[in-house]
């Protein structure tokens, strides 16, 4: 019998994918307590400010000077995708939108024809460490779409689905529903313009975690067309219809059958990502992605024309105060909070 796995390959920095999604990053930094300021209580001197990406001490500045994170800076032609697990983002753009978010919360931002924008990430707690883990996924926009108006939208984790499945001997599996439907089970809506909006295109994003000895499957795809991949981030193995795939490996798995996943070895996590291709030509240079290499000049002209609407913030790196109550002030003026529940 074939193997399910079609290929696999190390997790590098950032992962591999592929159409449509562009990219994927898992950010896990142990920042230690903050200063006051939202910043790290601890000296900054060997680090390379602006562009921190070497884990000393196991964190990064990234591109802060102050604080972690990415200040303000532009994207044209695809979406960002960026759900936090641990730890906070300050979120602002050039819509005049402003979040922050954590702890399981999701975030989508069409970029379409242009738009601008910051992710900080605070240091709130001067009493104890900051640990910070997400995922930033960017995926793709088909021509139609390239030049669709930015959206922003915020979805809790309290309002993300999961699916939790235990077995005779108490073991448990737990899968949150990120993007598209598992088991009749489907997500919160993306974005009007996202791939992922229409069914037909069968985007999924789901995280599993299985204890110890557990065990789960996952569905066939709908589609015979799309391409299903399965990155091990936390965990000994799992075990794929009975091939071990390691942690800090992925693999492009078959999508026209079920996949039996298990944990033999210890707990573990893996997420999965599956859609249908778009299937158009990609033309990537830093924060742009479009079809042809004059669409991309087109960009970078009307970004330095335009500022894509300007930045209406006093700062290119701002932040929303101590307090860490989770929020998202949307460009209408809306400023929503998550459920209680």
């Amino acid at each position: 019998m074939a193997s399910v796995i079609v290929r696999s390959f190390p997790l590098g920095m950032p992962w591999a994918t592929f159409d449509p999604f562009l990219f994927c990053v898992h950010h896990r930094d142990a920042y230690p307590v903050g200063n006051g300021a939202l910043g790290p209580a601890a000296s900054l001197e060997g680090r390379n400010i602006g562009m921190d990406f070497e884990g000393l001490d196991d964190w990064r500045m990234y591109h802060g000077d102050r604080i972690p994170g990415f200040p303000g800076h532009p994207h044209r032609g695809f979406e960002t995708i960026t759900w936090v697990r641990t730890g906070y983002i300050d979120h602002s753009d050039s819509l005049g939108a402003s979040a922050r978010f954590g702890g399981g919360d999701l975030q989508w931002l069409t970029a379409g024809k242009g738009i601008v924008h910051s992710e900080m990430f605070p240091l709130l707690h001067d009493d104890r460490d900051n640990p910070l883990e997400l995922f930033q996924i960017w995926l793709n926009l088909p021509s139609t779409d390239k030049l669709a108006e930015p959206h922003f939208s915020m979805l809790w984790n309290e309002d993300i689905p999961r699916i939790h499945h235990t077995d005779d001997a108490g073991r448990a599996a737990n899968v949150t529903v990120l993007a598209g439907t598992l088991d009749a089970v489907a997500a919160p809506a993306p974005p009007p313009n996202s791939w992922a909006a229409t069914p037909a295109n069968d985007v999924g994003l789901w995280h599993v975690e299985l204890e110890s000895g557990a065990s789960w499957t996952l569905p066939a795809a709908a589609g015979s067309e799309t391409t299903r991949a399965i990155y091990v981030f936390d965990g000994p193995t799992i075990a794929l219809d009975g091939t071990l795939l390691g942690d800090g490996y992925g693999a492009v798995v078959r999508c026209d059958s079920d996949v039996a996943l298990s944990a033999p070895e210890g707990a573990v996590s893996c997420l999965i990502m599956q859609a249908r291709p778009i299937g158009e030509p990609v033309a990537q240079y830093g924060p742009f992605v479009m079809n042809t290499q004059d669409e991309l000049r087109q960009a970078f002209d009307d970004y330095r024309s335009t500022g894509f609407g300007g930045w209406p913030w006093p700062d290119d790196d701002p932040t929303h105060g101590h307090e860490e109550e989770r929020f998202a002030l949307h460009p209408d003026g809306r400023r929503l909070t998550p459920p209680s529940i």
